[in-house]
């Protein structure tokens, strides 16, 4: 609710099959996914999905150690945020993965 109140469309899965299965149709620029999912993990899913570039990738997760932050980089996340976070700290994201959209564009 929060990212449509902020005029985002949203496509939600809940397991990493249903964002298999979901993501190649869809069309979009930000992907923020939770590190624990029931069927697999945030990890496995951005490294099957071999997400171009240009996606902006954003984990959160209760994993906040040192390693899980790096293993979320080495996945293709280009940031790790810890639960709980501030919707300040999510929207200092979109606002940069939009800035970054309109450099490209």
């Amino acid at each position: 609710m929060y990212l449509e109140g902020r005029g985002h469309t949203v496509e939600c899965a809940e397991t990493v099959a249903g964002a298999l299965a979901a993501l190649p149709k869809a069309q979009f620029d930000v992907l923020i996914s939770d590190i624990g999912l029931p069927d697999g993990d945030g990890w496995q899913l951005l490294e099957r999905l071999r997400l171009p570039n240009s996606i902006y990738a954003i984990a959160m997760s209760g994993f906040g150690m040192s390693a899980d932050h790096v293993r979320s980089r080495d996945a293709g996340y280009r940031h790790h945020l810890l639960k709980p976070f501030s919707m300040k700290d999510l929207a200092a994201l979109l606002d940069e993965a939009a800035s970054e959209r309109q450099m490209v564009s």
